[in-house]
């Protein structure tokens, strides 16, 4: 198989997700409940140039393709030398990249005006420096041991590129080109607001000699006071005028470098460009998830399954949360799931702020992650290969809505439900708080009815316990307290009855009777 692309096995393979739902170039709509879009954008901070966002926006929902990043990722992984190499090759090559196209543009603008050798002399350094490190690279990249399908042709293809007969009379040329370009001398006698130009007629160069004279006032290392500039101050159009005037005087040489740019221009190697991009995909996730497994959280390659939803997680975190804990140099909890035979969906109960929501969260962001080929925060999993991720999260009542916020609830309830089919996962967190609780529960179940004939997969957190016993395709969990410290939340879901306090909380909650406010009041 001819290699093309580093994120995908066949040009055309059609692997995507469903696009005429939510999944294209603009962020998908469950991004902002799971807490999605602050990852991405924590992911590729400082990679602006590479425009990575698009390749998050893109489920997959092709395992093979998923297992053909898995293989990609080990690979960079396991051997930290592969991963500093390939990461500095693709950051030069992009580089060279944008800098060839820059000078191809400048010059599409300009040429007509007048010749810039000053910029086709760019495009021959950018030239050369393009070829060595591709060169270099290539025989570097066959000192390491790859596994992956993706790496391995991607090495296949740099060999048969490098030690094609152009590459090396091309790379050969320009060297040849830009020896000669750098023997040329020449004098400027520079008047007033005149500048001539001469062939060098071998007069004395006194640089030596005052450097010889200055040698003997040097009695120990000094202070170096010279500036760096990040950005090289020249006077551009100066040196452009001086170039046409030195290449009047070397027309031959001149005419080889117009030459060589018009044969070459467009020589930049489009699957080593697209290769440059797409690897950053990989390097910005195992530098995101490297600070987290230095705390010695774990990361596994879950398995992905279609043909079941028998489905686990074993000490699972939420990705961004803990990300922050750990700025903040605090605990991580982990929490373990599984679903077996006919169970399809996870009600979780419990009292307010003790892990229901983070929990909702961190199943969304698994499937998410594992949809992508990347490694997810747990110790080990399956999971299943959903089409759509549908997210039902608390929204701020809108003033100038005319619908009450039960009524819109249960809009954007029905439109999750239309769109769902049984591949889908469904998250719902807190619905239904606005009603009464008989109202609540009736609609509730007329809802979960809805769900289990679907035979989708879900998440619900809620205050209404009657939900978790339901039907034998729900799993009840509960976030949990200190047995010997009632208010005290450990974080931790399991898998047990509710116990029927939720609602009392949620109650307590809701009027302000809870111990940690009343505590407040009375201190106050």
């Amino acid at each position: 198989m001819a290699f093309n692309s580093i994120l995908f096995k066949e040009k055309d393979q059609k692997v995507f997700l469903n696009d005429n739902f939510m999944y294209n170039d603009k962020e998908p709509e469950f991004f902002n409940d799971l807490n999605l879009d602050y990852f991405i954008e924590e992911l590729v901070k400082h990679k602006e140039k590479y425009n990575l966002k698009e390749f998050f926006y893109r489920p997959l929902c092709d395992k093979e393709t998923i297992i053909f990043r898995q293989e990609i990722m080990k690979d960079l992984e396991v051997n930290d030398e592969l991963f500093k190499k390939i990461k500095d090759f693709a950051h030069i090559i992009f580089d060279a990249v944008k800098n060839v196209e820059m000078v191809i543009k400048y010059l599409k603008e300009t040429e007509e005006k007048h010749k810039n050798y000053l910029e086709k002399g760019r495009f021959l350094n950018s030239f050369i420096v393009y070829h060595e490190n591709i060169k270099n690279f290539e025989e570097l990249f066959h000192k390491f041991n790859l596994k992956s399908e993706g790496l391995t042709e991607f090495k296949s293809f740099l060999s048969n590129y490098v030690r094609s007969n152009n590459f090396a009379d091309l790379l050969s040329e320009a060297k040849t080109l830009h020896e000669e370009l750098t023997k040329l001398k020449y004098c400027m006698l520079i008047k007033d607001n005149c500048i001539k130009v001469r062939k060098y007629e071998n007069e004395e160069d006194y640089t030596i000699e005052v450097e010889k004279i200055f040698e003997k006032f040097r009695d120990q290392e000094t202070k170096d006071y010279r500036k760096t500039f990040t950005e090289e101050p020249f006077a551009e159009h100066v040196e452009v005028a001086v170039l046409n005037l030195v290449a009047k005087l070397y027309p031959k040489t001149f005419i080889k470098l117009d030459e060589f740019y018009e044969n070459n221009k467009y020589f930049v190697q489009e699957i080593l460009a697209r290769f440059s991009r797409e690897i950053q995909f990989y390097i910005s996730y195992l530098e995101y998830i490297k600070k987290l497994k230095d705390f010695g959280l774990n990361f596994s390659y879950p398995e992905i399954v279609t043909d079941t939803k028998e489905i686990y997680g074993y000490e699972c975190f939420d990705i961004v949360l803990a990300s922050k804990l750990i700025n903040q140099e605090k605990i991580i909890i982990t929490n373990d799931f599984y679903l077996k035979k006919e169970e399809r969906i996870i009600v979780v109960s419990g009292p307010n702020q003790g892990g229901k929501t983070t929990f909702a969260k961190m199943f969304g962001q698994l499937h998410f992650l594992a949809s992508l080929g990347f490694p997810i925060p747990s110790r080990k999993a399956r999971l299943f290969l959903y089409d759509k991720i549908l997210t039902h999260f608390e929204r701020e009542e809108k003033v100038q809505s005319l619908q009450g916020k039960l009524q819109s609830d249960l809009v954007r309830m029905k439109k999750i439900i239309d769109n769902s089919t049984q591949n889908s996962i469904i998250i719902i967190n807190e619905f239904l708080s606005s009603t009464a609780l008989k109202d609540a529960i009736s609609i509730g179940k007329k809802i979960m009815d809805t769900l289990i004939k679907k035979d989708v997969l879900g998440i619900w957190v809620t205050f209404l316990d009657e939900l978790s016993s339901y039907s034998e395709k729900i799993v009840s969990m509960v976030s949990t307290v200190d047995p010997n410290n009632p208010v005290k939340r450990t974080f931790k879901i399991i898998r047990k009855p509710a116990d029927g306090l939720a609602y009392a909380m949620h109650i307590a909650q809701q009027y302000g009777l809870t111990y940690e406010i009343l505590k407040e009041k009375i201190i106050s």
